[in-house]
């Protein structure tokens, strides 16, 4: 693995209040291998060239904003999309997009807002198949434009540590997850944020529905953080996987999930370190990095 890249200083200041995350210092983008950075290079260059073409279409400023993203230029992506919400302001797709790079870069409050504009401009209307960026092994999209919005309005409230409003996007996204990868994503961080409010029936209803011969494309980490909470996985195993230092994004879902896991135990110590090691890896941008440094600000 490369070295991390310090991008930039993006705010003034970086805060946890509470669990509240404020605008990242610094943005750290991703690593590559030298052959995954080539692809991503093409594909970001192909879509510009889209872009450049016809730069009100908004299917093309939305590739072009994803591409930039998925290089880690984050602020870049967020600007392009900005102009695709001036362009095009009833388009809930480029307040979805924008609000997930508001997260990659800790802009929770700014989130919150997009993803509220977007669930507002989609409500009562039909769902639709969101093309993935970077596809799975089977080529086949797991996840929609509104099951995304909901999905990332929930972490975003979670992250903050407001988990009743968290439980309210996931109650809705879970409605809209009409495959079993994506219900599995979305049974994770609502498993937890119930179990945060204390609504332990609720939780163990939720969890029942999880059945270990589930046929998944994607999301087996969350899966087998699901069935270690159904007893189902030795912590241990998983623990040792996520402690022998391998810095991948499935061990950042992984150990998230794991420390959360020691964390509903009360075992504070175990939760913490392990929360450690998965902010000591280089997947800053990922969900269980940032959640991460969410319960090691909300335990100070």
């Amino acid at each position: 693995m490369k070295t991390f890249v310090i991008l930039f200083t993006f705010c003034l200041s970086t805060t946890f209040l509470s669990g509240q995350i404020d605008c990242a210092d610094k943005i750290i983008k991703p690593s590559f291998s030298d052959s995954s950075k080539q692809i991503l290079e093409q594909k970001l260059s192909e879509s510009k060239t889209n872009y450049d073409k016809d730069t009100s279409n908004p299917d093309n400023i939305i590739w072009y904003g994803r591409r930039t993203a998925y290089l880690g230029n984050y602020q870049e992506a967020i600007e392009i999309f900005s102009k695709g919400i001036q362009l095009h302001p009833k388009d809930a797709r480029f307040y979805r997009h924008r609000g997930h790079r508001y997260i990659s870069i800790r802009c929770i409050d700014k989130a919150i807002e997009d993803f509220k504009a977007a669930a507002k401009l989609t409500k009562g209307k039909p769902d639709e198949i969101e093309p993935d960026g970077m596809p799975n092994a089977q080529n086949i999209p797991t996840s929609t434009l509104q099951t995304n919005i909901y999905y990332h309005l929930g972490l975003a409230y979670y992250l903050k540590g407001q988990f009743a409003e968290a439980e309210s996007a996931y109650k809705e996204c879970i409605k809209l997850s009409k495959n079993p990868d994506m219900y599995v994503a979305t049974a994770n961080w609502y498993y937890i944020t119930l179990r945060r409010l204390k609504k332990d029936r609720e939780a163990g209803k939720l969890l029942s529905s999880i059945s270990e011969n589930i046929k998944l494309i994607e999301n087996k980490d969350y899966l087998s953080i699901l069935l270690l909470y159904k007893q189902k996985a030795e912590a241990d195993s998983i623990k040792q996987k996520i402690m022998g230092g391998a810095n991948t994004l499935s061990n950042a879902s992984l150990g998230y999930g794991l420390g959360n896991y020691y964390l509903l135990k009360g075992d504070k110590n175990t939760a913490k370190e392990i929360f450690n090691q998965i902010i000591s890896g280089n997947q800053w941008s990922s969900f269980g990095y940032i959640a991460s440094q969410a319960e090691l600000r909300r335990s100070q």
